[in-house]
């Protein structure tokens, strides 16, 4: 069961708002709010049995608010959504979009003003990055300085490199931009896709080559950006040791949404938001896109996947 911060009202044990999958030191866990808005985990370690059904409300809502985020003294809060309501941009309520200090972030060198906050949380040092995923896709992204590493590692990168690093946020989102713009490469590539790749994945070797290819380009390109504020790097990303063993496992891709129904899922290992699993009664193991329980309200107890016939048979 889910570490909680306090003991959920016995109406509500067992149930919590799921904010979706993130890292840390000690690896992958499900990030959780109790009904009250306390926070919660639920570790993702290799053997935990992930138990659970997709609760809606008596409307049919089926994706709830994940609150707002502030900034003081250069560091981000977050604050719950009062009642959790159901999402209406995104996976916020139209109240707590309001209140958000954070959601500026990708357009903040497109503006002329920028709250003092935000501006204040930008000016640390960001990353540069050339992520490539198991399908060979590659896209260009940044990250803080304190984020370094944890924000490919969520990402679910295969392979990476930081190819500069800026002086503040602003600086490192022109260049972002400017390497779309000439070099062609992508600011996102969907979930589900990593997911899917990872039960096909190219071979390390060619993932590896891509993506210093991709990196070189990127490095001969902001040589002649023009750009002040940063400096090109060099430096290769290393992936937590799981990660192999999902990309090394054969699997197949998870037979159910996991953002609705029943399931029972047993982790073997994860890489960014998915996760290789076994489910009662089948040899084979699936690849599940953990991403989809984000804004999800999941009740605990002793469920199990039921695996469509056909996809049984196919096994």
């Amino acid at each position: 069961m889910p570490a909680a911060g306090s003991t959920a009202a016995s109406a509500d044990a067992g149930r919590f708002l799921c904010s979706g999958t993130s890292w840390d030191s000690s690896g992958p866990n499900l990030a959780l709010h109790l009904p009250d808005g306390t926070p919660s985990r639920q570790r993702l370690s290799p053997g935990t049995e992930l138990r659970f059904r997709v609760l809606t409300d008596t409307n049919g809502n089926g994706k709830f608010c994940l609150g707002s985020w502030q900034v003081n003294d250069g560091v981000q809060s977050h604050t719950p959504c009062p009642g959790q309501a159901p999402a209406e941009r995104g996976y916020q309520c139209s109240s707590c979009f309001i209140r958000d200090e954070v959601r500026g972030i990708h357009n903040s060198h497109r503006v002329d003003n920028i709250p003092e906050a935000l501006r204040r949380y930008l000016e640390q040092p960001h990353w540069l990055y050339v992520a490539t995923f198991a399908d060979g896709s590659t896209k260009v992204g940044t990250a803080a300085d304190g984020r370094k590493q944890l924000r490919l590692i969520e990402q679910g990168a295969v392979c990476a490199r930081y190819v500069a690093r800026a002086g503040d946020g602003m600086v490192v989102r022109v260049l972002e931009d400017a390497v779309t713009a000439v070099v062609g490469l992508q600011q996102a590539v969907r979930a589900g896709t990593k997911t899917a790749a990872l039960t096909r994945p190219l071979a390390a070797g060619e993932l590896d080559a891509r993506n210093a290819e991709a990196a070189e380009s990127v490095r001969t390109m902001l040589a002649d950006t023009g750009v002040t504020g940063f400096r090109t790097a060099d430096e290769v990303w290393e992936a937590p040791a799981q990660f192999a063993t999902v990309l090394e496992t054969p699997c197949e891709l998870y037979p159910c949404d996991p953002g609705a129904g029943e399931h029972g899922m047993v982790i073997s290992a994860v890489l960014g938001a998915t996760a290789l699993v076994r489910v009662d009664g089948e040899e084979t193991l699936f690849a599940a896109d953990l991403s989809r329980l984000k804004g999800r309200r999941l009740e605990y107890g002793p469920f199990r996947t039921a695996v469509p016939a056909l996809q049984a048979a196919l096994f």
